[in-house]
């Protein structure tokens, strides 16, 4: 008889498969990097702050992972918390923005789509406000206006400089027009801030698109970008269609802003902090 048609030996124990997990536990251990395609360990990866150790590849981390990464030993403290939409329009696709906004809030535990916060940066005093792309893609709607141009505000009366991280799809559709009117908004603001000759740093990451680039994200006294970031006003496919044209390669990528003279530098993400203090020495002096 062949084996496999051999009754079970008598006494045997042998381990019942039926309705058990039957494969090894990886799932979320493990990242496909999106440059290199090369399987990376997270925890190596997150230990990178997400920057691919294989290709150099920069990927997108949250609003608070970045001012931890930026502020003295991670610490700082936040305002206007509580801000909240309160939904203009009363605008509603495939549902409606008041149910966005809530899925949103308690997904990212953030009442919308920026931090605004004062901290130390290699011991002098900022106002720094970083873009949380997780909310609603980091679009720019009337809380995100009105955080920003509190902080200068702030920043004028305490004589500190001004530095924002962007990370934006642009302004927010939900809210139309009042989205837009962030723009000239906080440009204004930033204009009485280089009025009182006090430094504005923009920080640009991937992406930032849309009316924050051509607002708040282009007006620094220093603009920064990370690596490879996205960083334009139409999205690349979009100005294909519209010149039906083949776009330069790398067209929008920071190194390409540079070398057009859009940028004054692209800093690595681990290099950033000290490349901002100097900048702030710079300043200062």
């Amino acid at each position: 008889m062949s084996w496999f048609k051999r009754d079970k030996p008598e006494g045997a124990n042998l381990p019942n498969l039926e309705g058990s997990e039957r494969r090894v536990r990886t799932e979320g251990l493990w990242q496909k990097c999106e440059g290199c395609r090369q399987i990376i360990w997270k925890k190596e990866l997150e230990a990178n702050i997400n920057v691919c150790p294989k290709c150099g590849k920069h990927s997108r981390i949250d609003a608070v992972t970045r001012l931890k990464l930026l502020c003295d030993e991670g610490a700082y403290l936040e305002f206007d918390a509580g801000l909240t939409s309160s939904d203009p329009l009363g605008f509603v696709d495939s549902k409606s923005y008041r149910d966005r906004l809530q899925e949103t809030q308690d997904a990212t535990s953030l009442s919308d789509a920026l931090i605004s916060a004062a901290a130390k940066l290699d011991g002098r005093a900022v106002h720094i406000c970083a873009m949380e792309p997780r909310f609603i893609g980091g679009s720019m709607g009337s809380v995100v206006g009105e955080k920003i141009a509190r902080a200068i505000e702030r920043a004028i009366e305490k004589r500190t400089p001004v530095i924002i991280v962007s990370a934006s799809g642009g302004a927010r559709m939900q809210e139309g027009a009042i989205s837009l009117m962030q723009m000239a908004k906080i440009s204004a603001a930033l204009m009485r801030l280089d009025e009182a000759r006090l430094p504005y740093i923009s920080i640009l990451t991937d992406p930032t698109t849309g009316g924050v680039t051509a607002s708040y994200a282009m007006l620094g006294d220093l603009n920064i970008a990370e690596p490879g970031a996205l960083i334009g006003f139409a999205g690349p496919r979009v100005i294909e269609q519209t010149i039906r044209q083949k776009l330069p390669e790398g067209f929008q990528r920071s190194e390409f802003l540079l070398k057009h003279g859009m940028l004054d530098a692209v800093v690595p993400r681990q290099e950033l902090k000290p490349y901002v203090a100097k900048a702030l020495k710079f300043f200062a002096g």
